[in-house]
């Protein structure tokens, strides 16, 4: 049958613009399917750790200030009665810095790299399921509605990858569903004015506290985070895992004002500074829907449930995915229809794997255990106080540690995902 392309990239966010980068870059006939318009928002914290950022430099992107990037040089822990900064450590793997930049152009930067690349984008056509064949099975395309008059469509190629989010609808359409074993999580945010918007710091607020009467605060579940944008706003968010026993019974956005209302008035997290409304999304963690390649479709970024449980991030983990399925996508084009390219696209799930799985059922683990409000409140009123255990934490929890090599912390985290069994 005629093909519309070589390879049908459903969905322009981190996953499918970065895979669509690499696949033309390389020259394969990409065509890149967005629902929406660009620019567009989406929630998110806006922040990359270093591991994100060796991303972008693998993409070439232009790092510099001038080009809109602000800059982080660590992280700063806030419990109840604690602040710890720390520095992102100096890897071989990753580079010393993290940056912040909102997804309303964050997304359509990477997009325009794609084009650029060449790429096919095609706006406002969205994708309702994948196209079968009916003997085999096999995905042989998508179907959906494109423009503003939602006319039907479809579109067909020998590969189709899936990077639309956390719908997941591409995966759903042909019976991949998610498992209730991992942990999904909740985050919501809001941008406000604030004074520490250029502050050099992320920050992640392990206890939320809830200060509006002085006399009985009130510990809430979930953690938060304040990326300041350099712009004069910081984006301040919280997170909740599925883990915990309020996941369902809690409204978010009165939790996060809850939370910013006893923080201090001068850091301008109130309402009158606020700008835009609360925004939430879900957030589909350790793997939770797989298996990540079947039958011509791979699985990118949060539809294949690549979100960590550590800390929520999932920008690096999409383009991770896409750089790796990029390679696999082109080694299996190079060869003809049948067993020897099904060999080569089954080498994408083992490389994601190996790459994410142990860290992220090490993740799994840590997701069950932070969900009980007594082991969460131990381990930030007395773990993060043994000095020789923080190093050990904050690459843990941060992902941003040489996963080959580096220094004892390293290899004990790289053992620890070894030897962590599946959940």
């Amino acid at each position: 049958m005629t093909q519309d392309a070589e390879v049908i990239v459903v969905g322009a966010g981190p996953a499918g613009s970065t895979v669509a980068t690499y696949l033309a870059r390389a020259g394969v006939d990409v065509l890149l399917l967005e629902k929406t318009t660009f620019p567009r928002d989406k929630v998110c914290g806006d922040g990359l750790t270093p591991r994100g950022v060796k991303q972008l430099i693998d993409l070439g992107l232009d790092m510099s200030p001038e080009a809109g990037w602000t800059f982080s040089k660590g992280l700063r822990i806030i419990t109840g009665d604690l602040h710890l900064q720390l520095d992102w450590p100096d890897l071989t793997s990753y580079p010393p810095y993290g940056v912040s930049r909102t997804r309303h152009d964050f997304d359509e930067l990477l997009a325009q790299t794609a084009v650029k690349a060449g790429a096919r984008l095609q706006e406002r056509t969205t994708v309702t399921g994948a196209l079968t064949d009916e003997r085999t099975g096999r995905v042989v395309g998508v179907e959906g509605k494109a423009g503003p008059d939602k006319r039907p469509v479809s579109y067909r190629a020998p590969l189709v990858l899936a990077c639309d989010g956390v719908s997941a609808r591409l995966a759903l359409s042909v019976g991949i569903e998610k498992s209730d074993k991992r942990p999904m999580g909740v985050a919501v945010r809001r941008y406000y004015k604030s004074p520490r918007h250029s502050e050099e710091y992320i920050e992640g607020h392990l206890e939320l506290w809830d200060r509006a009467d002085p006399a009985n605060p009130k510990l809430l579940p979930g953690y938060g985070w304040a990326f300041p944008l350099g712009d004069g706003t910081v984006n301040v968010g919280l997170g909740m895992l599925s883990t915990s026993a309020s996941f369902r019974n809690i409204d978010y956005r009165q939790l996060l004002r809850s939370w910013l209302d006893g923080t201090p008035e001068e850091w301008g997290y109130r309402e009158e500074n606020a700008v835009g409304r609360i925004g939430g999304a879900g957030l589909p963690m350790g793997f939770n829907r797989t298996p990540h390649y079947r039958d011509g479709m791979l699985l990118l970024g949060d539809a294949g449930g690549m979100v960590s449980p550590f800390n929520g991030e999932g920008i690096s983990a999409a383009m991770e995915s896409a750089q790796l399925a990029a390679e696999h996508v082109v080694q299996a084009l190079a060869r003809p229809e049948g067993p020897s390219r099904e060999r080569a696209l089954a080498g994408y799930p083992r490389a994601v794997a190996d790459l994410m799985g142990g860290y992220y059922r090490l993740g799994n683990v840590f997701a069950k255990l932070i969900g009980k409000p007594k082991v969460m409140r131990a381990a930030t009123k007395y773990g993060l106080r043994v000095n020789p255990i923080i190093p050990l934490v904050y690459k843990g929890l941060s992902g941003c540690y040489d996963a080959k090599g580096g220094d004892a912390v390293d290899r004990i985290i790289a053992a620890m995902a070894r030897v962590t069994p599946s959940a």
